[in-house]
């Protein structure tokens, strides 16, 4: 669009009169507010008074700084109006408030003892928090100590261990004023344990049941188990009991089944120990073998179940007797090996039974003296070897005691039989003095007797005493007997005879050290016997050599010299006797020896016989 230059004067009019348009219009309104104001307002002529008061002039400059002035003086007059209103609102509040501490007074002291209340409300809940905490279980672990549903592991021993703790500290409750809190909570702890060690009890009983003791891998809990209801002694004992009774079936239907292989677990390439019946002897050593494992087995097995290292066992049951101490005896403590042999004892009962009962009818049924012998010796090996593993007083050692004597009597029954049986047989010793057949029979059975014992385990110093009563009854009244038939014999044959029987005697006893006290007796005997052929056989030179008259006529003299003037003078002594002496000896002696061991051909100790021979020839 183009504009001209009118038009841009037209545009400078227009505004300049739009201008002064506006300040007219204004001045206009300014004298209508002047014009409008009315004198009679009170503001207006308060406004006018104070100018009056100020003595105010009409002029330029008054005019022109009037209005800053009274605005300063509004102020002032302001400032000191709001100065004194201050003051006496201060004084006011301070009035108010000091009548509002007043008023305010009984609820600032109850607002202080409220909040004092909540500090120790916050203590004691702080507290009960820490002793519910110390001395009261949580549910879920009571459920663990007393559920039968829940099982018994790890978590149960602690909250027991927990339990037991919090028990022994309620000690320190009853120390103070009020020991009824102390009293409930033992009350109540006391319920808990109780109803633990029941549980702890029953799970016991039931694994006893189902517990293998051949199986190495026991649960070890059975173990810890056993040692924590041992401070309960009443159960302890009663589950001891179970326990017992429970084994004791086990042990005796296992030794049955040893017997006759009538399990169905038996081994088919062991045969039953019944297989071997007929013979005494084995059947015997085999039953006490299988007494003597189980036995072993047994011990073992209950020594790792119920002995451990620290002697936990022992001492959880005198914790028990401390608590329980009407269930001790007086002045008894526990012996955990003591007790380990009792219990090993209870179980072996059953065996211990059936085992004497099965050895005595095979003892009784036999009628050799020295298989007698052999099972009493054999049972006295056991009794010795298991004593030391169950003690003197068990069941067992009551059992092989009691065979044992049982073996003894019928051995001593047998054997006096036998004895008189013989004895009645023979009743003159042999034309060859030999040996009688009832001694051949007696050494052969007292070597095997001797054997039998040499090998049991009665201590060195005793068994010549002990073996004494043996050979009083086997030996030494055949010994009897053969002096006996001795003395119908002539001489030399009656020594001959003793000293054929004795010397054999001497020589099967001479080899065992229990059986000197008898064989110093058959020294005694060979002695005199040896003696007497020596004298024998002296006589015998005397006599063949034709000396003997020569010495019995010598025998009245005396060595004086009239006994010896008068020897010349004997008949013995005369030449024609005394040539007849010379030609006897002289064809005496080239066969002198020979001659003379002739007369001992029928003593079967050779040696002897030249011995004694050689001595009667040096006293010739």
């Amino acid at each position: 669009m183009n504009y001209t230059s009118r038009d841009y004067l037209r545009d400078d009019d227009e505004k300049t009169t739009s201008v002064i348009g506006q300040r007219s219009v204004a001045l206009s309104n300014k004298l209508s507010g002047v014009l409008s104001v009315s004198y009679a307002d009170s503001e207006i002529r308060d406004a006018l008074h104070l100018l009056d008061l100020k003595n105010v002039q009409n002029t330029p400059d008054l005019r022109r700084s009037i209005r800053s002035d009274l605005q300063k003086d509004v102020i002032e007059c302001n400032s000191s109006i709001v100065r004194e209103f201050g003051q006496v609102a201060e004084q006011l509040k301070s009035r108010q408030v000091a009548a509002a501490r007043q008023e305010n007074l009984p609820i600032l002291d109850e607002a202080s003892a409220l909040l004092k209340e909540k500090d120790d409300v916050e203590k004691k809940k702080q507290l009960l928090i820490a002793f519910n905490k110390h001395f009261v279980l949580p549910e879920e672990d009571l459920m663990v100590l007393t559920a039968t549903t829940q099982a018994i592991d790890a978590h149960f021993f602690a909250v027991l261990d927990r339990t037991k703790q919090i028990h022994a500290d309620c000690q320190i409750l009853l120390g103070s004023e009020n020991q009824r809190l102390g009293l409930e909570l033992m009350e109540q702890t006391s319920r808990q344990l109780n109803s633990g060690y029941q549980k702890l009890h029953r799970w016991i009983q039931k694994e006893f049941k189902a517990l293998d003791l051949e199986n190495p891998q026991i649960n070890a809990f059975i173990r810890r188990s056993l040692r924590t209801l041992a401070e309960r002694p009443a159960l302890f004992e009663n589950c001891l009991e179970s326990f017992s009774e429970a084994r004791r079936h086990v042990l005796t239907d296992g030794f049955y089944n040893a017997l006759t292989g009538s399990s169905a677990d038996s081994d088919p390439t062991m045969k039953p120990i019944e297989f071997h019946a007929h013979d005494a002897l084995r059947y015997t050593g085999d039953i006490l073998a299988w007494a003597h494992s189980a036995t072993v087995s047994e011990r073992e097995s209950l020594e790792s179940l119920f002995i451990s290292e620290g002697d936990e066992m022992a001492k959880g049951i005198r914790a028990g007797r401390q608590s329980e101490p009407w269930s001790a005896i007086d002045g008894e403590s526990f012996d955990g090996r003591k007790a380990l042999d009792g219990l090993v004892n209870g179980n072996m009962t059953g065996v211990a039974r059936a085992l004497r009962q099965r050895i005595e009818q095979a003892v009784q049924s036999l009628d050799d003296s020295v298989t007698v012998y052999k099972i009493a010796n054999l049972i006295s090996f056991y009794r010795v070897t298991l004593t030391k593993l169950l003690g003197p007083d068990s069941s067992v050692m009551e059992a092989l005691s009691a065979l044992e004597d049982v073996a003894m009597c019928q051995f001593k029954a047998l054997q006096s039989d036998q004895t008189a049986t013989v004895q009645a047989e023979f009743t003159q010793a042999p034309a060859d003095l030999s040996i009688p057949e009832i001694l051949e029979e007696a050494l052969t059975q007292v070597k095997a007797l001797m054997k039998s014992y040499e090998s049991s385990l009665t201590p060195v110093d005793s068994r010549e005493n002990d073996f004494k009563p043996i050979l009083s009854q086997t030996l030494k009244p055949v010994l009897d007997s053969c002096d006996s038939l001795a003395k119908d014999l002539g001489t030399p044959a009656i020594d001959i005879f003793l000293l054929n029987c004795y010397g054999s005697a001497r020589s099967t006893l001479q080899p065992f050290d229990f059986t000197q006290w008898l064989v110093g007796q058959i020294d005694q005997v060979v002695a005199s016997s040896t003696s007497n052929l020596i004298d024998y056989q002296h006589a015998f030179f005397l006599h063949v050599s034709g000396l003997h008259s020569l010495l019995i006529a010598l025998t009245p003299l005396t060595p004086s010299d009239e006994d010896l003037l008068q020897v010349p003078h004997l008949a013995p002594f005369q030449p024609a006797a005394l040539t007849a002496a010379s030609q006897t000896l002289d064809e005496f002696l080239p066969s002198a020896l020979i001659d003379a061991l002739e007369n001992l051909k029928r003593l079967n100790n050779t040696k002897l016989a030249g011995d004694v021979t050689s001595e009667a020839a040096d006293r010739f």
